[in-house]
């Protein structure tokens, strides 16, 4: 009897664990759970760490390690320098998990596996691994025993849930791999919306978002690394940014960096070597605009052409989804559009020029100021004389830029 009364004592257990809870209950534990691994993702491997956007006060700082050792067995270290290491390599035969370089299938469906790859690459984690926590428990507990607080995890949820508690740790283990390692390194360098034309091929997933906390506006993060804040448009919007005033407001957080916010002052006469530094620094937005201008030029001629019964027109029509993009992000499809476009329009082909010219300034990193503002001069010069609306806009914009106060 004793025996049989055991048994079924063992089994009651097992069936709903010590909280007996619900079905809606645990499914909102999973949620909240699931939530704090990817606030402690976002806000402290990823802003705070690997980007020094922010820092925490060392109460909330423990906070998440411990959460993140208990629930995904990562070492900060580690996230830090492969993400530091994709930013510099991105795109690159070097970066870590490019689906440029990589396939999109195989990062969606082996970012983990990419991950604990470049994990164990030493050379790695020393040069960029700078500024990683070092204290005692670092050394003694999550660095060492890394996997022991996902053992932990699944004790606890076994205890609290039963064999429900499986579940509940199955979602939490798949989390990030799936979310981070699978969908943010994926599709946010293949799939979505871009603000900014940054060297590289990440994307927007949407404009908002609860289950990646903020980190599906990768694009905005590319362009503007060092910000602790992802939202650029007034209908974006960034929840982790939104628990970084909160913290703030505590002085549990202070934010270090922000994206600059445009300034415009009356336009100059000429540029000088202050208005440079703001239009470096504002050239995202400015190239940004530059787009728009394309793109509204694009569908002028269009226009025109179809009045004129030219053939082209259709060309001229379809490129304006992709005319803002660089040469060697076209497709030889593309290509060929573009080059029919051109040689139908001496108003798009100038501006592509043009745009191909500016877009080369930025990365002409051996030029002094002097030689660099030289340069802008007179490619402001050439668009004010073009005689194209669009040019004369752009070079406008760039002469009312000014430092941010």
């Amino acid at each position: 009897m004793f025996q049989s009364d055991f048994a079924q004592a063992i089994l009651s257990f097992m069936d709903k664990g010590l909280l007996d809870a619900s079905g809606w209950q645990i499914a909102l534990y999973t949620l909240a759970a699931t939530h704090l691994t990817i606030m402690g993702v976002t806000l402290y491997l990823h802003r705070g760490m690997a980007h020094r956007a922010v820092d925490f006060h060392p109460l909330v700082s423990h906070v998440f390690r411990a959460w993140l050792w208990l629930s995904t067995g990562m070492v900060t270290r580690d996230w830090m320098s492969i993400h530091r290491k994709h930013h510099a390599k991105c795109e690159t035969e070097e970066d870590p998990h490019s689906p440029v370089t990589r396939g999109l299938r195989k990062v969606l469906l082996e970012g983990a596996e990419l991950y604990r790859a470049e994990a164990a690459n030493e050379q790695t984690k020393l040069k960029y691994g700078t500024g990683a926590p070092d204290d005692w428990i670092e050394r003694h507990l999550y660095t060492p025993y890394s996997t022991m607080g996902v053992y932990v995890t699944l004790v606890a949820c076994l205890l609290m849930f039963g064999f429900a508690g499986l579940i509940v740790f199955g979602i939490q283990m798949l989390w990030i791999p799936v979310l981070a390692a699978g969908v943010i390194n994926g599709l946010g360098h293949a799939k979505g919306y871009r603000n900014f034309e940054s060297p590289d091929a990440s994307t927007n997933l949407m404009p908002w978002g609860l289950l990646i906390g903020g980190e599906e506006l990768h694009n905005n993060h590319h362009a503007f690394a060092t910000s602790a804040k992802f939202s650029m448009k007034p209908w974006e919007f960034d929840i982790g940014w939104l628990y970084l005033r909160v913290l703030s407001f505590f002085r549990l957080a202070t934010v270090r960096r922000l994206a600059p916010v445009p300034r415009f002052v009356a336009p100059k006469s000429r540029i000088d070597l202050e208005t440079l530094q703001a239009v470096i620094s504002n050239r995202y937005d400015l190239m940004a605009a530059y787009a728009s201008s394309l793109r509204r030029t694009a569908r002028e001629e269009a226009s025109r052409l179809k009045g004129l019964k030219r053939p082209e027109f259709a060309a001229v029509k379809d490129i304006k989804a992709w005319l803002h993009l660089e040469q060697a992000a076209l497709q030889p499809q593309q290509r060929a559009m573009l080059s029919q476009a051109m040689a139908a329009s001496d108003a798009l082909r100038r501006l592509v020029e043009m745009r191909n010219e500016l877009a080369r300034l930025w990365e002409r990193s051996t030029l002094t100021k002097e030689q660099l503002l030289e340069q802008l001069q007179q490619w402001c010069q050439k668009a004010e004389a073009s005689g194209i609306r669009a040019l004369e806009e752009v070079a406008l914009r760039m002469r009312r830029y000014a430092p941010s106060v």
